[in-house]
């Protein structure tokens, strides 16, 4: 038995949750299918069944996945929160055909503002697959992001009182060293993602700058220059949350992915449509608080 089949948490753990993560957002596991069984997909990733167990407690936790014993473990639609109808023009929107029509063209130019650019690493990754493939052919990619500072102390996610009893501050330390740590990693492979491309001559121009801004996210928005937007609240929740050590702890938080998104569209036409006029503002917003009060990361 090699070292990674036998390991059932750390970088293994990350890593299988990552490419489960991945199969549901493009596609692979689709609404409603079911997983595969534990022992296949132990069997396919070279781990453990514990290391897949607690992955799939992961993903129940998460809102991704619905498990019944004897039945497996299903793909639902929305994570935790049901859903909320919205007025014409904010419409029920998804990240993955936005990102897909976003490098569909030859000029790229993408800002986002987001808690920890984990949704956003996944659909770029399939992008970066995509151009491999020849399936789309960008030549010039613009990525700004704007990512919460390090140092700021916020309001989720943390442990969530018990009975009054105080919470352990060790335990608020390292719920906040588990956000970086997620922030960081996605943020890296991200950025390597899209430099790749450039190192490969696959796309001749990439330009990624990332900066941080003292401000907790309440909402996730995707703004492609020009075009239009993808804007959506971030809900707190309660939820177990799975520790590096394998513990479970309830706490507060909020669920970007599969959070609903409403899109906007920019009305070239008629700069006092309601998209245009959103587009504009949330522009402004966004190129005001890079200027003015976020730091190169």
């Amino acid at each position: 038995m090699s070292t990674e089949r036998g390991d059932g948490g750390g970088k293994e753990f990350e890593r299988v949750l990552d490419v489960l993560r991945t199969r549901m957002a493009d596609g692979t596991y689709g609404l409603g299918s079911l997983l595969p069984p534990q022992r296949e997909l132990a069997d396919e990733l070279t781990v453990s069944r514990d290391t897949v167990q607690r992955v799939l407690r992961a993903l129940r936790s998460e809102g991704w996945i619905e498990s019944r014993q004897g039945s497996g473990s299903r793909v639902v639609k929305i994570p935790l929160h049901s859903v909320v109808r919205v007025e014409a023009p904010r419409v029920r929107a998804a990240l993955g055909p936005f990102i897909a029509r976003t490098f569909a063209q030859p000029t790229v130019q993408l800002d986002v503002f987001t808690l920890t650019s984990e949704s956003l690493d996944a659909h770029v990754r399939l992008q970066a697959e995509r151009i491999r493939l020849g399936e789309v052919r960008p030549e010039h990619i613009e990525l700004r992001m704007l990512l919460p500072s390090e140092t700021l102390h916020m309001p989720y996610p943390r442990a969530k009182d018990g009975d009054g009893e105080a919470v352990d501050p060790r335990l608020q330390d390292q719920f906040r060293e588990r956000l970086r740590a997620i922030t960081k990693r996605h943020t890296i492979s991200l950025l390597s993602a899209l430099q790749d491309l450039r190192t490969e001559g696959l796309v001749p121009f990439v330009d990624v700058q990332i900066r941080h801004i003292p401000l907790t996210p309440a909402f996730k928005l995707y703004l492609r220059r020009g075009a239009d937007a993808l804007f959506g609240p971030y809900e707190p929740v309660e939820r177990t949350i799975l520790m590096e050590d394998g513990s479970e702890v309830d706490a507060l938080d909020v669920l970007g992915l599969g959070s609903t998104l409403t899109r906007h569209v920019n009305d070239e036409g008629d700069p006092d449509a309601p998209g245009s006029v959103f587009m504009e503002s949330m522009q402004a917003w966004f190129d005001s608080c890079w200027d003015l009060l976020a730091e190169d990361a």
